[in-house]
């Protein structure tokens, strides 16, 4: 380890990593080593049989993939290996969250078989859809199912299920698109010779790989950190005009793309298609090749993320109104009819950071369905509350911290008693995998060649945070308030120490948003992280506030 500095080798060690043979897997990411053989996952010889079968009998082909940040990138994949083969007898089908839900449903396998599909290939869902997919091989509809979800006791008989979570595949943490990149990688290897493909063709397809490993929550580790370490060189690079389109509309410079870049304004544009309007329309803006058609894709996506936000903050406003007003249990459940459902998700999740508690928040979907989002605190799996509780609800699903639900509408008003009730039965000891912070130091820290140091442990992200520094007895010098069209929305503090000064940044914050107030020549504690600001073109090296106490 002597070969690296001594700040790399800290934040090294801090990750686990303490010999130089870890350290060069880790820095330095090879496509060769770290990206398993695909065929390794159960099925793949067996779905990329079927596909070729498919193709070659000029068979009608559905994607049909979820309406996220992560099944519309591996739809963008799947449509990327047929334009490589040149093969148009497909369509992508994309449910609609308000009004069909998450999965596969009956009512669209039934609209397949009337227009005589004959191979349906899911993208990041389909796991436990055992009625729908019984339904789909009744009507001569063979089914590949490619999705990272938990699997049930019982799996959907389909033709062929990629899910390295169902087999002994290494990495079981793919993300959806990463299964579907595997496929196309498997499909690749075993017919490029017969399509004339050129070898390494679908690295290419790395940009919606990355995108979706760094949209999905995944732990950046394994063939993950290889799948979004490439995929950002990908995307730096990429051809596609809606990418290109949205970035420029956002004043993001393509060659310096950064994964807060795709975390915070990227993939929030890319939800908004489902949340607000038709997920066909995010996965429009990634595939087409039409400049103007990706000009007005991009417009449009921005726009509606402007009103999604309005309408979260509206909500926001009603929620802190009435959560004021009375004392609540273990488990908050909030909701009101008129709040539409594809943004509860986010309301969830910003009432849960604030109150540090499991969040329930409900409305009312075109169906006339009692319809909602959850998200946990960590101190429970919200699956498993709903499970202990499932009386309550008509369907639900997820992961540990998020998930979805309809409740039967005559128990909606004593729902939060009854998970409470079951909160108080499985709860656990909130997980605090994170110490405070990675390096004790001070502001004299904070330079390029440190800087340079910490990038070469990027992609930053789910299992793989950036590092966090702690600056203590730190002078507050000056506070200034800045934001779009002078907002005032954001802060801008300076620091200084006995010898040094810097910078630091903190988004959507006010005087009063940490643990004490801030003010002028008070000496403080603080927790950041380094962040490379490259606004109007000019780089500047400053910190990115975590807490201040």
């Amino acid at each position: 380890m002597q070969k690296y500095g001594e700040l790399l080798r800290a934040l090294l060690e801090k990750r686990g990593i303490t010999d130089e043979a870890q350290a060069e897997i880790f820095l330095n990411p090879n496509y060769e080593r770290d990206f398993h053989d695909a065929f390794k996952m159960r099925d793949m010889e067996r779905a990329c049989v079927r596909l070729f079968e498919a193709i070659e009998a000029d068979e009608k082909i559905v994607i049909y993939a979820d309406y996220d940040c992560d099944g519309i990138p591996g739809a963008v994949i799947l449509q990327d290996l047929f334009k490589l083969i040149n093969y148009k007898n497909y369509k992508v089908y994309i449910p609609q969250r308000n009004s069909e839900g998450y999965g596969l449903n009956l009512d669209a396998i039934k609209q397949f078989a009337n227009s005589n599909v004959k191979l349906l290939i899911t993208v990041d869902l389909g796991i436990t859809a055992v009625a729908e997919v019984a339904q789909a091989e009744v009507d001569g509809i063979d089914v590949i199912i490619t999705d990272h979800h938990l699997p049930p006791a019982t799996l959907p008989r389909a033709y062929a299920i990629l899910n390295p979570k169902t087999d002994h595949y290494p990495e079981k943490m793919l993300c959806g698109a990463g299964v579907v990149f595997k496929l196309a990688q498997g499909f690749i290897k075993k017919y490029e010779e017969y399509f004339k493909i050129k070898e390494g063709a679908e690295k290419w397809m790395l940009d919606m790989a990355g995108l979706a490993t760094l949209s999905d929550m995944v732990p950046l580790t394994g063939e993950n950190r290889a799948i979004a370490y490439f995929g950002m060189k990908v995307l730096r690079k990429s051809l596609r005009p809606g990418l290109q389109k949205l970035l420029a509309k956002m004043n993001i410079d393509q060659r310096y793309l950064s994964e807060d870049d795709i975390g915070f304004m990227v993939t929030p544009r890319l939800n908004a298609a489902s949340r607000m309007d038709d997920p066909m329309r995010a996965f429009e803006l990634l595939s087409t090749d039409d400049v103007s058609e990706a000009g007005v894709l991009a417009d449009h996506l921005s726009k509606i993320n402007d009103d999604r936000k309005t309408i979260v903050t509206g909500i926001m406003r009603e929620v802190n109104k009435k959560l004021t007003t009375y004392e609540h249990k273990e488990v908050i459940v909030i909701g009101n009819p008129a709040w539409r459902s594809g943004v509860l998700g986010l309301v969830a999740g910003k009432i849960s950071d604030v109150y540090e508690k499991p969040v329930f928040v409900w409305g009312r979907d075109e169906n006339n369905y009692i319809k909602g989002s959850c998200r946990s605190d960590g101190s429970v799996s919200v699956v498993e509350l709903m499970t202990e509780t499932k009386e309550y609800f008509l369907d639900f699903g997820g992961h540990e911290l998020a998930g979805g639900f309809t409740a039967q509408n005559e128990k909606i008003h004593f729902l939060e008693e009854a998970l409470s009730t079951s909160f108080n039965k499985i709860k656990r000891i909130k997980k605090n995998n994170q110490a405070a912070y990675d390096i004790k130091s001070g502001l004299d820290v904070v330079n390029m060649k440190n800087w340079r140091e910490i990038e070469k442990l990027a992609p930053f992200g789910f299992g793989n945070p950036k590092p966090v520094f702690f600056f203590p007895g730190v002078k507050v010098e000056n506070i200034k308030k800045f934001g779009k069209n002078g907002s005032g929305e954001h802060l801008e503090i300076i620091f200084s120490d006995e010898k040094n000064k810097a910078v630091a940044i903190s988004f959507f914050s006010g005087v009063d948003s940490f643990q004490i107030p801030l003010e002028q020549d008070k000496k403080v504690n603080l927790l950041a992280t380094f962040d490379l600001s490259r606004f109007r073109g000019r780089e500047e090296l400053r910190l990115r506030a975590v807490d201040i106490f």
